[in-house]
Protein backbone atom coordinates (compact mmCIF):
# COMPACT_ATOMS: atom_id res chain seq x y z
CA UNK A 1 0.00 0.00 0.00
CA UNK A 2 0.99 3.67 -0.80
CA UNK A 3 2.24 5.55 2.40
CA UNK A 4 1.06 9.30 2.69
CA UNK A 5 4.91 10.13 3.25
CA UNK A 6 5.28 8.69 -0.08
CA UNK A 7 3.50 11.68 -2.03
CA UNK A 8 5.60 14.27 0.41
CA UNK A 9 8.81 13.29 0.35
CA UNK A 10 9.63 12.22 -3.41
CA UNK A 11 7.39 15.29 -4.47
CA UNK A 12 6.53 12.86 -7.78
CA UNK A 13 2.95 11.86 -7.07
CA UNK A 14 0.23 13.41 -7.83
CA UNK A 15 -3.37 13.75 -6.92
CA UNK A 16 -6.28 14.65 -9.51
CA UNK A 17 -9.47 16.34 -8.94
CA UNK A 18 -12.22 15.65 -11.70
CA UNK A 19 -14.37 18.31 -11.71
CA UNK A 20 -13.94 21.57 -10.48
CA UNK A 21 -17.38 23.00 -9.41
CA UNK A 22 -18.47 24.13 -5.65
CA UNK A 23 -16.70 20.56 -4.55
CA UNK A 24 -13.77 20.02 -6.50
CA UNK A 25 -11.84 23.31 -6.80
CA UNK A 26 -11.82 24.00 -3.08
CA UNK A 27 -10.40 20.50 -2.37
CA UNK A 28 -7.97 21.04 -5.41
CA UNK A 29 -6.64 24.23 -4.26
CA UNK A 30 -6.52 22.58 -0.04
CA UNK A 31 -4.63 19.68 -1.19
CA UNK A 32 -2.04 22.04 -3.50
CA UNK A 33 -1.04 23.08 0.13
CA UNK A 34 1.13 19.80 0.86
CA UNK A 35 0.83 17.94 -2.70
CA UNK A 36 1.25 17.96 -6.58
CA UNK A 37 -1.79 18.61 -7.91
CA UNK A 38 -3.77 18.20 -11.21
CA UNK A 39 -7.08 19.93 -11.40
CA UNK A 40 -9.29 18.36 -14.44
CA UNK A 41 -12.84 19.60 -16.06
CA UNK A 42 -14.32 18.43 -19.12
CA UNK A 43 -15.25 21.96 -19.53
CA UNK A 44 -12.03 24.19 -21.56
CA UNK A 45 -13.86 27.71 -20.73
CA UNK A 46 -13.64 26.99 -16.98
CA UNK A 47 -10.22 26.17 -17.42
CA UNK A 48 -9.32 29.56 -18.86
CA UNK A 49 -11.22 31.16 -16.40
CA UNK A 50 -9.18 29.05 -13.46
CA UNK A 51 -5.87 29.72 -15.02
CA UNK A 52 -6.66 33.66 -15.33
CA UNK A 53 -7.91 33.49 -11.60
CA UNK A 54 -11.15 33.40 -11.83
CA UNK A 55 -13.61 31.46 -10.15
CA UNK A 56 -17.23 31.76 -11.31
CA UNK A 57 -18.64 30.03 -8.11
CA UNK A 58 -17.16 32.67 -5.53
CA UNK A 59 -15.75 29.80 -3.38
CA UNK A 60 -12.03 30.53 -3.91
CA UNK A 61 -10.29 34.13 -4.15
CA UNK A 62 -8.41 35.25 -7.40
CA UNK A 63 -5.22 35.60 -4.98
CA UNK A 64 -5.58 31.81 -4.15
CA UNK A 65 -5.56 30.56 -7.62
CA UNK A 66 -3.13 33.03 -9.02
CA UNK A 67 -0.73 31.80 -6.26
CA UNK A 68 -1.16 28.09 -6.33
CA UNK A 69 0.70 25.55 -8.13
CA UNK A 70 -2.46 23.44 -9.75
CA UNK A 71 -2.14 22.16 -12.73
CA UNK A 72 -5.25 22.80 -14.90
CA UNK A 73 -6.30 20.96 -17.46
CA UNK A 74 -9.38 19.36 -19.84
CA UNK A 75 -6.73 16.84 -20.99
CA UNK A 76 -7.40 13.57 -20.00
CA UNK A 77 -4.56 11.99 -20.37
CA UNK A 78 -3.06 14.25 -17.63
CA UNK A 79 -4.84 11.83 -15.80
CA UNK A 80 -1.78 9.25 -16.19
CA UNK A 81 0.47 10.89 -14.10
CA UNK A 82 -1.70 11.20 -11.00
CA UNK A 83 -1.87 7.71 -8.28
CA UNK A 84 -5.09 9.19 -6.45
CA UNK A 85 -7.88 10.65 -8.43
CA UNK A 86 -10.93 12.25 -6.40
CA UNK A 87 -14.24 12.29 -8.38
CA UNK A 88 -16.15 15.39 -7.65
CA UNK A 89 -18.85 15.69 -10.35
CA UNK A 90 -22.51 16.30 -9.86
CA UNK A 91 -24.83 13.96 -9.16
CA UNK A 92 -28.26 15.88 -10.48
CA UNK A 93 -32.09 13.84 -11.24
CA UNK A 94 -34.08 14.36 -14.02
CA UNK A 95 -37.30 15.59 -14.46
CA UNK A 96 -38.49 12.48 -13.22
CA UNK A 97 -36.59 12.58 -10.65
CA UNK A 98 -34.69 9.58 -11.28
CA UNK A 99 -30.75 9.61 -10.52
CA UNK A 100 -29.29 11.22 -13.54
CA UNK A 101 -25.88 8.93 -13.09
CA UNK A 102 -24.48 10.70 -16.90
CA UNK A 103 -21.70 12.95 -15.02
CA UNK A 104 -20.55 10.05 -12.77
CA UNK A 105 -20.10 7.62 -15.75
CA UNK A 106 -18.42 9.77 -18.26
CA UNK A 107 -15.88 10.73 -15.29
CA UNK A 108 -15.95 7.19 -14.34
CA UNK A 109 -15.07 6.04 -18.03
CA UNK A 110 -12.75 8.94 -18.65
CA UNK A 111 -10.53 7.60 -15.29
CA UNK A 112 -10.89 4.10 -16.55
CA UNK A 113 -8.76 4.91 -19.45
CA UNK A 114 -6.21 6.21 -18.07
CA UNK A 115 -5.72 4.21 -14.85
CA UNK A 116 -2.51 2.80 -14.06
CA UNK A 117 -1.57 -0.15 -11.72
CA UNK A 118 -1.59 0.57 -7.95
CA UNK A 119 -4.03 3.79 -8.05
CA UNK A 120 -7.10 4.51 -6.40
CA UNK A 121 -10.16 5.88 -7.09
CA UNK A 122 -12.29 7.73 -4.63
CA UNK A 123 -15.74 9.37 -5.32
CA UNK A 124 -17.30 12.48 -3.25
CA UNK A 125 -20.03 12.68 -5.18
CA UNK A 126 -23.41 12.23 -3.53
CA UNK A 127 -24.89 8.91 -4.79
CA UNK A 128 -27.31 5.71 -3.60
CA UNK A 129 -25.44 2.85 -1.11
CA UNK A 130 -23.75 0.75 -3.38
CA UNK A 131 -22.87 3.00 -6.58
CA UNK A 132 -19.45 2.81 -6.03
CA UNK A 133 -18.66 -0.83 -5.88
CA UNK A 134 -21.60 -2.28 -8.13
CA UNK A 135 -21.72 0.44 -10.78
CA UNK A 136 -18.40 2.27 -11.32
CA UNK A 137 -16.07 -0.53 -10.23
CA UNK A 138 -17.11 -2.52 -13.22
CA UNK A 139 -16.61 0.69 -15.88
CA UNK A 140 -12.94 0.95 -14.10
CA UNK A 141 -12.21 -3.12 -15.25
CA UNK A 142 -13.77 -2.93 -18.61
CA UNK A 143 -12.11 0.49 -19.48
CA UNK A 144 -8.88 0.31 -17.76
CA UNK A 145 -8.19 -3.65 -18.28
CA UNK A 146 -7.15 -3.88 -14.49
CA UNK A 147 -8.63 -5.67 -11.88
CA UNK A 148 -9.97 -4.20 -8.55
CA UNK A 149 -8.18 -4.76 -5.54
CA UNK A 150 -5.46 -6.09 -7.25
CA UNK A 151 -4.66 -3.41 -9.46
CA UNK A 152 -6.34 -0.51 -7.94
CA UNK A 153 -8.29 0.05 -5.19
CA UNK A 154 -11.19 2.72 -4.75
CA UNK A 155 -12.54 4.64 -1.75
CA UNK A 156 -15.34 7.18 -1.02
CA UNK A 157 -15.54 10.31 1.15
CA UNK A 158 -18.55 12.32 0.74
CA UNK A 159 -17.95 15.91 0.61
CA UNK A 160 -19.83 18.58 2.96
CA UNK A 161 -19.23 21.46 1.28
CA UNK A 162 -22.07 24.75 1.85
CA UNK A 163 -21.79 26.75 -1.15
CA UNK A 164 -21.01 30.55 0.48
CA UNK A 165 -20.29 29.67 3.71
CA UNK A 166 -16.93 30.91 4.46
CA UNK A 167 -16.77 29.83 7.95
CA UNK A 168 -17.66 26.19 7.74
CA UNK A 169 -14.72 25.61 5.08
CA UNK A 170 -13.69 21.83 3.76
CA UNK A 171 -10.57 22.11 5.99
CA UNK A 172 -13.06 22.90 9.39
CA UNK A 173 -15.33 19.85 8.54
CA UNK A 174 -14.64 16.69 10.08
CA UNK A 175 -14.02 14.02 6.82
CA UNK A 176 -15.80 10.70 6.42
CA UNK A 177 -13.59 8.04 5.03
CA UNK A 178 -14.15 4.51 3.40
CA UNK A 179 -11.95 2.22 1.61
CA UNK A 180 -12.59 -0.80 -0.14
CA UNK A 181 -9.95 -2.41 2.37
CA UNK A 182 -9.06 -1.47 5.66
CA UNK A 183 -5.30 -0.52 4.31
CA UNK A 184 -6.86 1.98 2.16
CA UNK A 185 -9.55 3.65 4.23
CA UNK A 186 -6.22 3.84 6.56
CA UNK A 187 -4.34 5.66 3.54
CA UNK A 188 -7.48 8.04 2.74
CA UNK A 189 -7.81 9.05 6.48
CA UNK A 190 -4.23 9.66 6.38
CA UNK A 191 -4.23 11.89 3.12
CA UNK A 192 -6.81 13.71 3.86
CA UNK A 193 -5.71 14.27 7.55
CA UNK A 194 -2.76 15.78 6.20
CA UNK A 195 -4.71 18.90 5.01
CA UNK A 196 -8.28 18.92 7.36
CA UNK A 197 -7.52 19.56 10.60
CA UNK A 198 -11.31 19.19 11.69
CA UNK A 199 -10.32 15.60 12.29
CA UNK A 200 -11.26 12.19 10.36
CA UNK A 201 -13.95 9.75 10.85
CA UNK A 202 -13.17 5.74 9.44
CA UNK A 203 -16.81 4.54 8.19
CA UNK A 204 -16.50 0.57 8.28
CA UNK A 205 -17.62 0.05 4.78
CA UNK A 206 -17.86 2.33 1.37
CA UNK A 207 -21.42 1.88 1.31
CA UNK A 208 -22.19 3.04 5.24
CA UNK A 209 -20.37 6.40 4.16
CA UNK A 210 -22.41 6.75 0.70
CA UNK A 211 -25.56 6.09 3.21
CA UNK A 212 -24.21 8.73 5.61
CA UNK A 213 -23.74 11.53 2.95
CA UNK A 214 -27.43 11.07 1.35
CA UNK A 215 -28.86 10.95 4.81
CA UNK A 216 -27.19 14.47 5.70
CA UNK A 217 -29.52 15.96 3.39
CA UNK A 218 -32.55 13.89 3.89
CA UNK A 219 -32.51 15.26 7.12
CA UNK A 220 -32.41 18.46 6.40
CA UNK A 221 -35.12 18.35 3.75
CA UNK A 222 -37.56 16.69 6.32
CA UNK A 223 -37.33 18.74 8.79
CA UNK A 224 -37.64 22.15 6.49
CA UNK A 225 -40.89 19.67 4.86
CA UNK A 226 -42.39 19.93 8.71
CA UNK A 227 -41.71 24.05 9.10
CA UNK A 228 -43.41 24.08 4.97
CA UNK A 229 -46.07 22.12 6.12
CA UNK A 230 -46.75 23.75 9.76
CA UNK A 231 -46.65 26.93 8.13
CA UNK A 232 -49.30 26.17 5.90
CA UNK A 233 -51.75 25.19 8.89
CA UNK A 234 -50.69 28.38 10.65
CA UNK A 235 -51.31 30.55 7.93
CA UNK A 236 -54.70 28.44 7.57
CA UNK A 237 -55.62 29.17 11.49
CA UNK A 238 -54.61 32.79 11.26
CA UNK A 239 -51.26 32.72 13.04
CA UNK A 240 -47.70 34.09 12.24
CA UNK A 241 -45.60 30.93 11.75
CA UNK A 242 -42.03 32.94 12.59
CA UNK A 243 -43.94 34.00 15.62
CA UNK A 244 -44.50 30.44 16.47
CA UNK A 245 -40.90 29.22 16.29
CA UNK A 246 -39.69 31.89 18.31
CA UNK A 247 -41.49 30.71 21.07
CA UNK A 248 -41.40 27.00 20.33
CA UNK A 249 -37.43 27.43 19.66
CA UNK A 250 -36.93 28.44 23.98
CA UNK A 251 -37.36 25.20 24.59
CA UNK A 252 -33.48 23.48 25.10
CA UNK A 253 -34.15 20.64 22.98
CA UNK A 254 -36.46 22.32 19.76
CA UNK A 255 -34.74 21.90 16.52
CA UNK A 256 -34.34 25.17 14.83
CA UNK A 257 -35.41 25.10 11.44
CA UNK A 258 -37.19 27.29 9.29
CA UNK A 259 -39.82 27.49 6.82
CA UNK A 260 -38.65 27.90 2.47
CA UNK A 261 -37.78 26.86 -0.77
CA UNK A 262 -36.40 23.95 -0.83
CA UNK A 263 -33.90 24.23 -3.66
CA UNK A 264 -30.46 23.48 -5.42
CA UNK A 265 -27.97 20.63 -5.79
CA UNK A 266 -28.42 18.81 -2.63
CA UNK A 267 -30.96 19.04 -0.23
CA UNK A 268 -33.70 18.87 -3.21
CA UNK A 269 -31.68 16.01 -5.11
CA UNK A 270 -30.27 13.58 -2.59
CA UNK A 271 -33.39 12.28 -0.71
CA UNK A 272 -34.32 10.87 -4.50
CA UNK A 273 -31.13 8.99 -4.23
CA UNK A 274 -31.65 7.08 -1.26
CA UNK A 275 -35.94 6.83 -2.10
CA UNK A 276 -34.72 5.27 -5.90
CA UNK A 277 -32.54 2.43 -4.15
CA UNK A 278 -35.29 2.21 -2.10
CA UNK A 279 -37.63 1.20 -4.41
CA UNK A 280 -34.97 -1.00 -6.41
CA UNK A 281 -34.87 -3.05 -3.60
CA UNK A 282 -38.37 -3.24 -2.99
CA UNK A 283 -40.02 -1.05 -0.52
CA UNK A 284 -41.48 2.06 -0.68
CA UNK A 285 -40.34 4.74 1.41
CA UNK A 286 -43.19 6.96 3.01
CA UNK A 287 -42.08 10.16 5.19
CA UNK A 288 -39.28 10.92 2.58
CA UNK A 289 -41.12 11.16 -0.34
CA UNK A 290 -43.81 12.68 1.61
CA UNK A 291 -41.78 15.70 2.45
CA UNK A 292 -40.09 15.71 -1.36
CA UNK A 293 -43.94 16.97 -2.15
CA UNK A 294 -44.10 19.29 0.69
CA UNK A 295 -41.12 21.59 -0.60
CA UNK A 296 -41.78 20.78 -4.21
CA UNK A 297 -45.37 22.69 -3.56
CA UNK A 298 -44.01 25.71 -1.98
CA UNK A 299 -43.14 27.54 -4.78
CA UNK A 300 -46.84 27.31 -5.85
CA UNK A 301 -48.03 28.25 -2.33
CA UNK A 302 -46.05 31.02 -2.83
CA UNK A 303 -47.52 32.28 -5.37
CA UNK A 304 -51.04 31.97 -4.49
CA UNK A 305 -50.66 33.69 -1.40
CA UNK A 306 -49.33 36.23 -3.75
CA UNK A 307 -52.17 36.68 -6.30
CA UNK A 308 -54.08 36.60 -2.67
CA UNK A 309 -53.01 39.68 -1.46
CA UNK A 310 -52.90 41.49 -4.73
CA UNK A 311 -56.48 40.59 -5.10
CA UNK A 312 -56.73 42.40 -1.44
CA UNK A 313 -55.03 44.83 -2.37
CA UNK A 314 -57.40 45.74 -5.24
CA UNK A 315 -55.07 45.26 -7.86
CA UNK A 316 -56.31 43.61 -11.31
CA UNK A 317 -54.19 40.30 -11.52
CA UNK A 318 -54.01 39.84 -15.05
CA UNK A 319 -50.91 42.39 -16.53
CA UNK A 320 -49.79 43.26 -13.09
CA UNK A 321 -46.18 43.53 -12.40
CA UNK A 322 -44.73 41.57 -9.71
CA UNK A 323 -40.71 42.00 -9.11
CA UNK A 324 -38.55 39.32 -7.41
CA UNK A 325 -36.28 39.69 -5.69
CA UNK A 326 -33.37 37.05 -5.55
CA UNK A 327 -33.04 34.06 -7.93
CA UNK A 328 -30.21 31.39 -6.70
CA UNK A 329 -30.85 28.11 -4.79
CA UNK A 330 -29.80 30.23 -1.65
CA UNK A 331 -28.20 33.46 -0.57
CA UNK A 332 -24.86 34.91 -1.37
CA UNK A 333 -24.13 32.50 -4.26
CA UNK A 334 -24.51 32.47 -7.88
CA UNK A 335 -25.73 28.79 -8.41
CA UNK A 336 -29.37 28.99 -9.76
CA UNK A 337 -29.30 25.35 -10.10
CA UNK A 338 -32.53 23.93 -9.37
CA UNK A 339 -33.33 26.76 -7.43
CA UNK A 340 -37.43 26.94 -6.46
CA UNK A 341 -38.35 30.38 -7.08
CA UNK A 342 -38.51 29.49 -10.83
CA UNK A 343 -41.38 27.30 -9.47
CA UNK A 344 -42.85 31.12 -8.41
CA UNK A 345 -42.01 32.92 -11.43
CA UNK A 346 -43.67 30.78 -13.71
CA UNK A 347 -47.02 30.32 -11.39
CA UNK A 348 -47.54 33.62 -11.20
CA UNK A 349 -46.78 33.98 -14.99
CA UNK A 350 -49.68 31.57 -15.70
CA UNK A 351 -51.91 33.73 -13.79
CA UNK A 352 -50.79 36.53 -16.35
CA UNK A 353 -48.72 38.73 -14.47
CA UNK A 354 -45.60 40.31 -15.53
CA UNK A 355 -42.83 39.25 -13.50
CA UNK A 356 -39.65 40.66 -13.25
CA UNK A 357 -36.09 39.29 -11.61
CA UNK A 358 -33.39 41.23 -10.20
CA UNK A 359 -30.44 39.38 -8.69
CA UNK A 360 -27.11 41.04 -8.43
CA UNK A 361 -25.39 37.31 -7.75
CA UNK A 362 -26.28 35.14 -10.55
CA UNK A 363 -24.67 35.61 -14.01
CA UNK A 364 -27.29 36.79 -16.47
CA UNK A 365 -26.34 34.61 -19.43
CA UNK A 366 -26.82 31.53 -17.02
CA UNK A 367 -30.00 32.43 -15.90
CA UNK A 368 -31.40 33.16 -19.46
CA UNK A 369 -29.71 30.15 -21.03
CA UNK A 370 -31.41 28.04 -18.09
CA UNK A 371 -34.50 29.29 -17.61
CA UNK A 372 -35.16 31.97 -20.67
CA UNK A 373 -35.03 34.69 -18.06
CA UNK A 374 -33.63 37.92 -18.62
CA UNK A 375 -32.55 39.30 -15.39
CA UNK A 376 -33.01 43.33 -14.75
CA UNK A 377 -29.89 45.27 -14.79
CA UNK A 378 -31.60 48.28 -13.00
CA UNK A 379 -33.98 47.24 -10.45
CA UNK A 380 -35.84 50.62 -10.87
CA UNK A 381 -36.52 50.01 -14.73
CA UNK A 382 -39.80 48.40 -14.63
CA UNK A 383 -41.46 50.48 -11.04
CA UNK A 384 -43.78 51.36 -10.40
CA UNK A 385 -44.39 47.21 -9.35
CA UNK A 386 -47.69 46.14 -7.76
CA UNK A 387 -45.95 43.58 -5.42
CA UNK A 388 -42.13 43.14 -4.36
CA UNK A 389 -40.87 39.31 -3.22
CA UNK A 390 -37.82 38.77 -1.44
CA UNK A 391 -37.21 35.40 -2.17
CA UNK A 392 -33.35 35.30 -1.22
CA UNK A 393 -31.70 36.12 1.93
CA UNK A 394 -28.80 37.64 0.29
CA UNK A 395 -26.74 40.01 2.54
CA UNK A 396 -27.66 43.13 -0.52
CA UNK A 397 -31.13 43.04 0.52
CA UNK A 398 -30.63 42.62 3.92
CA UNK A 399 -28.46 45.17 4.82
CA UNK A 400 -29.07 47.74 2.27
CA UNK A 401 -32.60 47.80 1.68
CA UNK A 402 -34.95 48.84 4.18
CA UNK A 403 -38.95 49.40 3.89
CA UNK A 404 -39.00 52.53 2.77
CA UNK A 405 -36.48 51.09 -0.27
CA UNK A 406 -39.67 48.62 -1.47
CA UNK A 407 -42.05 50.96 -1.02
CA UNK A 408 -40.53 53.73 -3.60
CA UNK A 409 -40.19 51.01 -5.92
CA UNK A 410 -44.31 50.09 -5.78
CA UNK A 411 -47.51 51.80 -6.42
CA UNK A 412 -50.48 52.43 -3.62
CA UNK A 413 -51.48 49.63 -1.70
CA UNK A 414 -48.04 47.91 -1.81
CA UNK A 415 -47.88 44.32 -1.43
CA UNK A 416 -44.56 43.09 0.09
CA UNK A 417 -44.06 39.30 0.21
CA UNK A 418 -41.43 38.27 2.38
CA UNK A 419 -40.24 34.58 1.79
CA UNK A 420 -37.36 34.13 4.68
CA UNK A 421 -38.75 36.78 7.17
CA UNK A 422 -36.26 39.01 6.85
CA UNK A 423 -38.06 42.42 7.79
CA UNK A 424 -40.20 43.03 11.00
CA UNK A 425 -43.61 42.28 10.47
CA UNK A 426 -45.37 45.33 12.50
CA UNK A 427 -43.04 47.59 10.70
CA UNK A 428 -44.35 46.64 7.52
CA UNK A 429 -48.10 46.71 8.33
CA UNK A 430 -47.37 50.26 9.84
CA UNK A 431 -45.72 51.76 6.60
CA UNK A 432 -49.04 50.35 4.74
CA UNK A 433 -47.28 47.25 3.30
CA UNK A 434 -49.87 44.14 2.88
CA UNK A 435 -47.65 41.66 4.17
CA UNK A 436 -46.95 38.24 3.83
CA UNK A 437 -44.04 35.47 4.94
CA UNK A 438 -43.94 31.79 5.51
Amino acid sequence: MMRVEDFLKNGKEKIAIVGLGYVGLPLAVLFDTKFNVIGFDINPARIKELKQGFDRTKEVEKEKLLNCQIEFTDNPEKLKEARVIIITVPTPVDKHNIPDLRPIISATKTVGKYLKKGSIVVYESTVYPGLTEEECVPILQQESGLKWKEDFNVGYSPERVNPGDKNHTIDKIIKVVAGDTPKITEFLAQLYGSVITAGIHRAPNIKTAEAAKVIENTQRDLNIALMNELSIIFNKIGIDTKEVLEAAGTKWNFLKFEPGLVGGHCIGVDPYYLTFKAQAIGYHPEVILAGRRINDYMGKYVAENTVKKLIKAGKQIKGSKVLILGLTFKENISDIRNTKVIDVVNELKDFGINVYVYDPYAYPEEVKHEYGIDLLEDINSQKPYDAVIVAVRHNVFMQEKDLSFYKNLMNSNPVLIDIKGIYDKEKAIKNGFLYWRL
